[in-house]
């Protein structure tokens, strides 16, 4: 899932209900005393609040997310609880979650369903520069979520794409496409499951940069686990991968999975497995160019118009052909 800041004014304020509801889960003495909305998702509002004690004490962060897009809504309480499950799950943990507030996943307080919680530090980073220190340390970081052990396994994945629902860019290498397509009509490789991240991207960690050069950059945190899944671990690899690809060209793809195996990650050992799981999520990043596109040239990188996307994923699914096909 990606947050999408296009859908409210700059001018709007927190919803008063949801605003109580907010207020019911502050310490005593606290009152939220300023409210800024955050651009570049594409599923939900964002909020950051800034909390005040009244005799002008401490201060401290909170994000709240509230799900208003018609289209998202019937699929909000799934999750809600699902974010609300792994982020109870990751308090004890070393991986860098946010920490649950409180969460109304059926709008029963508030005028949509909405989830409170604590503000990690940090920024994402989408520019090319320094992506050579960064791939390394977003592949140590998946690692680290993949060897979570839950006591309780989320419910298995979800593969959205179809052979059939696959959309062909404009001038694409039609029978690379072709072949890409057949990979994901054969039935689906044997795994072994992992707590899955589901959306694990560049979108959704946060770095802090100390300088300009990316030398000392470390992750602070991760977010958006509302697709937490059980599944393969070479699917999260492939979701990550292609984004890489999107973002900063098809080799960063390739070099990514890499990286994964590098910081002590198993993926699967046939390269027909590795090439199912990462044409799959390839063809399925097909039927979203345009929204991801429009939310990463929101974020700064305007220069990825649909078509400079589409010609990635074009030049990235062949790639994947020609190396593992």
């Amino acid at each position: 899932m990606r947050w999408h800041g296009g859908h409210h004014d700059e001018a709007a304020a927190v919803r008063p209900l949801t605003l109580a509801w907010v207020c019911r889960h502050l310490d005593v003495g606290e009152q939220v005393i300023r409210t800024e909305a955050l651009h570049g998702g594409i599923t939900a509002e964002m909020w950051r609040l800034t909390i005040g004690t009244r005799d002008g004490g401490t201060v401290r962060d909170l994000v709240l997310r509230t799900f208003v897009d018609p289209f998202y809504l019937e699929r909000a309480e799934d999750w809600l609880n699902r974010e609300t499950g792994a982020l109870t799950l990751l308090a004890g943990t070393d991986v860098p979650a946010p920490g649950l507030v409180a969460a109304d996943p059926t709008a029963a307080h508030c005028e949509y369903p909405s989830l409170l919680m604590t503000h990690l530090s940090g920024r994402t980073v989408l520019d090319d520069e320094g992506l050579q220190t960064r791939v390394p340390l977003l592949a140590r970081q998946l690692v680290e979520i993949h060897a979570l052990r839950p006591v309780e396994r989320p419910r298995e994945y979800v593969a959205l794409t179809t052979a059939d629902t696959v959309v062909v860019p404009k001038g694409a290498d039609e029978a690379a496409w072709a072949a890409a397509i057949d990979v994901i009509r054969k039935p689906r490789p044997p795994y072994e499951g992992r707590f899955l991240h589901r959306d694990f991207q560049p979108g959704n960690v946060l770095f802090d940069m100390p300088s300009s050069r990316s030398a000392g950059a470390r992750i602070t945190g991760v977010v958006d686990w509302a697709a937490t899944s059980w599944g393969p671990a070479d699917l999260d690899v492939a979701h990550c991968s292609t984004n890489l690809a999107l973002l900063h060209g098809p080799a960063w793809g390739q070099r990514f999975a890499e990286a994964y195996e590098e910081a002590g990650g198993v993926l699967a050992a046939a390269a027909s497995e590795r090439l199912y799981w990462r044409v799959r999520d390839a063809l399925a990043s097909s039927e979203e160019v345009q929204l991801v596109a429009q939310a990463w040239r929101e974020a700064g990188r305007t220069e990825l118009t649909t078509r400079a996307v589409e010609e990635r994923l074009d030049a990235y699914v062949t790639a994947l052909m020609n190396a593992l096909g």
